[in-house]
């Protein structure tokens, strides 16, 4: 029997088609797609394998409405296929005994396309498993499915990095050889210098992006919208880290016309959201195409805002959840103070003047001064000013 394995083009995909050569090696035929590619290698199969003898393994990705109808036919018909999925939106392919989609397994855990086809593989009798294999494939599974950041793990970061770092012809190579060779998966010397100088560089990039960030309601929730080409996880990761006011991040991708949506909230499913234009994808990461409708919203509407103001970093006063109390300021040259009345009673003043609202922590008094205001933590010498100014006052009435 001969294989056919289409696949994503990103890590979770490719790793796919490294399990695959490991498993039918010669006799299996790898191609891999974007997100808009997968329905013509599709139909360009449905066309052209008259005879039925090939097993076509599809993973990471889903066909349109009418390529799953011709699939349903083909396998009908004497055909022979397998589809393999764990994103949310393709669970209706559940229904048909060809498709096995698994967003979560029995354990709790999320899964990915690669850890699904190695229980697959496995089950089957088409791989031998092994200690090398399952650490990479577990690996692959935490960077897709972002458990890598809530669990420290740096070297499924890393893996993803070294990813982009070369081609897929020589990713592809690399892995089979070191899975066939080692019984525990590892980075060799020379990977991990050239990992050191790209963590710089990816520090060097989120720091420059960060000043870029512009802020805007959508849907009932706050997003924050950047341009970037390169690091989307890492860097959806660090701004939603940084902004944690916001809902989401927003990464668009104007050479590619996509774009990129990452949340570190579990109150949010980008998912969803991604839905609303036509995309899809995981509850903490997904994407969309850039259709008129995504353009005019995250471009158009959008250009005229100016980037957020990051909060000052190296204050020795103007601290946040400060017993002294913590100074904000907007661009419309607004001063925020944001001060304890006791534990759970948290009070704003805006230009001396009392709000009525309160709030009950440090968190969600300033959540709204960034949400309604985009407000910014100032420096200890305007903080310094401002504790000045208030006591003029008194000095002159006593």
């Amino acid at each position: 029997m001969m294989y056919k394995l289409l696949s994503h083009n990103d890590l979770d995909g490719v790793s796919c088609g490294i399990l695959a050569k490991l498993a039918f090696g010669k006799q299996v035929n790898v191609r891999y797609n974007s997100v808009g590619g997968l329905d013509r290698e599709v139909q360009w199969f449905l066309d052209n394998n008259k005879d039925k003898d090939t097993l076509l393994i599809i993973t990471d990705l889903s066909v349109n409405e009418e390529n799953e109808k011709k699939l349903d036919e083909y396998v009908k018909a004497g055909g022979k296929v397998q589809f393999l999925d764990h994103h949310k939106t393709a669970l209706h392919f559940n229904d048909y005994d060809w498709g096995q989609v698994v967003v979560e397994d029995e354990e709790g855990k999320l899964t990915s396309a690669t850890s699904l086809l190695y229980e697959y593989l496995v089950k089957n009798d088409y791989l031998e498993p092994s200690n090398g294999i399952a650490e990479f494939v577990e690996l692959v599974r935490q960077y897709d499915t972002w458990e890598w950041e809530k669990n420290n793990n740096l070297e499924a970061q890393r893996l993803n990095a070294l990813f982009f770092l070369i081609s897929i012809d020589e990713f592809e190579e690399k892995m089979i050889d070191r899975l066939l060779s080692s019984d525990h998966f590892y980075f060799d010397e020379f990977e991990k210098k050239v990992l050191d100088m790209e963590d710089d560089k990816i520090e060097r990039y989120i720091r420059r992006k960060r000043r870029e960030l512009v802020q805007a309601k959508m849907e009932g929730l706050y997003a924050g919208i950047v341009y970037a080409e390169s690091y989307h996880s890492e860097l959806g990761n660090e701004l939603g880290k940084e902004y944690p006011h916001l809902d989401f991040i927003a990464i668009l991708n104007i050479g590619s016309k996509r774009v990129g949506f990452r949340t570190i909230h579990d109150h949010v499913d980008v998912s969803e959201f991604a839905g609303l234009f036509g995309g899809g994808g995981h509850a903490k990461a997904s994407g969309c195409t850039l259709t008129d409708d995504a353009y005019n919203k995250f471009v158009a509407e959008t250009f005229p805002l100016e980037p957020l103001r990051e909060d000052a970093k190296r204050n020795r006063y103007n601290l946040k959840r400060s017993t002294f109390g913590s100074l904000y300021k907007t661009l419309a040259e607004e001063l925020f103070f944001i001060a304890s009345v006791d534990e759970q009673t948290w009070e704003i003043e805006k230009n001396n003047i009392k709000m009525d609202q309160t709030f009950p922590s440090f968190e969600e008094a300033e959540k709204y001064l960034k949400r309604n205001h985009q407000a910014w933590l100032v420096r200890d010498d305007v903080f310094v000013h401002y504790l000045m100014d208030q006591l003029k006052p008194k000095k002159q009435a006593e």
